[in-house]
């Protein structure tokens, strides 16, 4: 909400995608059982998406019910006695605080949506039907385009019911003026099968069309067959131009009682125009090269039919929930801006990392808005609540391209807050750093722990990430770790490097020898599309 109402500007968005969190694993009666109200604010941490009614999602209530912010075009009257009505049957629980938090985004975006943008939401059939009427209150029911339906997963058993597996798509516009291209599904197998039997010499699957229209026309001359008159009612397709053309083409099927049908080739076929129900886009599975591991992360195929369909080159792309970037990759890679919105920091790193694995030379300069950019704000990260702590540590981690050692939730973390997997041979076997990060007093007893954490870990190297700087005999203590030496030529680095956040902000680097690093899931490489048009000169939004 900060990054929409204070940096993004009004009518200057294209195309929306938003995947936003939601308490999927929940089952349907455990999101309409009752809160009393009065728990404290919830933050949404890496991965989780669970939504609480809590005094955040009461004020937020407040202000779209009672219009205490800025109008939309529907304005807050509509959606306000909406989720008047919802409350009334829903109760203060968990879908009800899921459909105040969406109603709240949903007046930015539409605010900073152009008049001919697009919007799509991503949601399961256990909230869609709430999220339309949202969509219908804050948008306008006469922007509804589509409702599709996608196959996300394959077939499965869910006891007791059918099986689910399809997510929804709402997809609106701001207005009845909006960016459009056409799109093309391949034909569904069974439909090639019944209607494209006929076969070239040269191996070429065609359909015999009808080679006449409504409407009465003349004969035509068909080569050697001399003059044929078309069927009764009707006229040939082509002048005689046009017959003596595709019949140089061998373009003609004549059937067994001598008339002329116009062969048309599978392979010069678009297919059909894309439908609502999407079938042919299959779900990242355990084996696919785009996969990261993040837990929500979708098809990068998904999102190219939706930035394509609705968008061209040089339009601003936004996902306000953007996970680990795929919206914001796919938009990379098809020539459009894009702007991606998250809250916490191992997400941006995450995405920083796709980013520069998939495109490297080619990725266009970007701006990241949020990250500390200097020591006053690095301390500021650090001395926010719990979850302000943990976003510092994900953060520092990000400097030195470290993941998280384990999920916050797990207890005491053994004074291993990060890892780095590293190779530095070509053995196949890898090495690991271990990281701790520091916010708060540093002393030389917390070195001397963890040399004993390296051991323990069976780490070749470790890294001790600290806000304040180090002391004389903390230096020491490091010292005392000696040297790591690599196989073959890679020179020797320490066993225990002390770095400090003003020294990393300022360029500083963690030392490890390396031909290659796997501590995140390496994206693929991905070369752009081939531009259709110039690229549009930047301009200020």
């Amino acid at each position: 909400m900060e990054i929409l109402r204070d940096h993004v500007g009004e009518e200057s968005v294209d195309l929306i995608y938003l995947d936003p969190p939601f308490n999927s694993k929940a089952t349907y009666s455990v999101l309409f059982k009752e809160k009393n109200g009065t728990a404290s604010a919830a933050q949404v941490a890496a991965f989780e998406d669970t939504w609480h009614w809590d005094l955040s999602t009461q004020a937020a209530y407040q202000e779209v019910v009672t219009g205490g912010g800025p109008s939309t075009g529907s304005g807050y009257g509509k959606i306000g006695a909406l989720l008047d009505a919802l409350r009334q049957f829903l109760g203060s629980n968990d879908m009800m605080a899921y459909l105040v938090m969406m109603a709240i985004r949903l007046i930015e975006l539409h605010r900073v949506l152009k008049p001919t943008g697009s919007i799509y939401l991503h949601c399961d059939p256990t909230a869609s039907h709430y999220l339309k009427m949202v969509m219908d209150a804050v948008f306008g029911p006469q922007y509804f385009r589509n409702e599709i339906t996608w196959k996300r997963s394959s077939a499965h058993s869910d006891p007791g019911q059918y099986g689910r597996v399809a997510d929804i798509l709402l997809f609106y516009t701001r207005s009845d003026e909006w960016a459009w291209n056409e799109i093309y599904q391949a034909h569904d197998q069974a439909y090639v099968d019944s209607h494209y039997t006929s076969t070239d010499k040269d191996g070429r699957r065609y359909m015999a069309a009808d080679l006449s229209g409504a409407g009465q026309g003349p004969a035509r001359v068909f080569g050697v067959r001399g003059e044929i008159e078309p069927p009764s009612g009707r006229h040939w397709m082509y002048d005689q131009d046009g017959i003596d053309r595709v019949i140089d083409e061998n373009r003609i099927h004549w059937t067994r009682t001598g008339r002329p049908r116009l062969k048309k080739y599978l392979d010069e076929t678009p297919g059909v125009v894309a439908q609502n129900i999407w079938v042919d886009i299959p779900p990242i599975n355990a084996m696919a090269a785009e996969r990261l591991g993040f837990p929500t992360q979708k098809p990068e195929a998904l999102l190219e039919r939706i930035i394509q369909a609705s968008s061209n080159e040089g339009d601003v792309v936004l996902d306000p929930f953007c996970g680990c970037g795929t919206t914001i990759a796919v938009a990379e890679r098809l020539h459009r801006r894009w702007m991606g919105i998250d809250i916490t920091h191992l997400a941006i790193t995450l995405m920083k990392n796709r980013l520069e694995d998939a495109f490297g030379a080619e990725l266009s300069p970007y701006e990241v808005i949020g990250e500390p950019q200097d020591l006053q704000s690095a301390r500021a990260l650090s001395k926010q609540d719990d979850e302000g702590r943990y976003q510092f540590e994900w953060w520092a981690l990000g400097l030195v391209e470290a993941r998280p050692a384990q999920d916050k939730k797990k207890g005491a973390d053994k004074g291993v807050d990060g890892e780095i997997v590293f190779f530095d041979d070509d053995s196949g076997k890898a090495k690991k750093i271990i990281v701790q990060v520091k916010s708060g007093h540093v002393t030389r007893s917390q070195i001397a722990t963890l040399k004993s954490d390296m051991e323990r870990e069976k780490a070749q190297i470790a890294a001790f990430i600290t806000l304040e700087e180090p002391t004389g005999p903390m230096k020491k203590e490091a010292a005392t770790a000696g040297f790591y030496d690599p196989p073959g030529l890679l020179p020797a680095v320490a066993r225990v490097q002390i770095l400090t956040i003003e020294e990393l902000l300022g360029g500083g680097k963690l030392d490890y020898p390396r031909i290659d690093v796997a501590t995140f899931k390496k994206a693929p490489r991905r070369r752009k599309a081939k531009q259709t048009k110039q690229p549009q000169k930047e301009r200020s939004e």
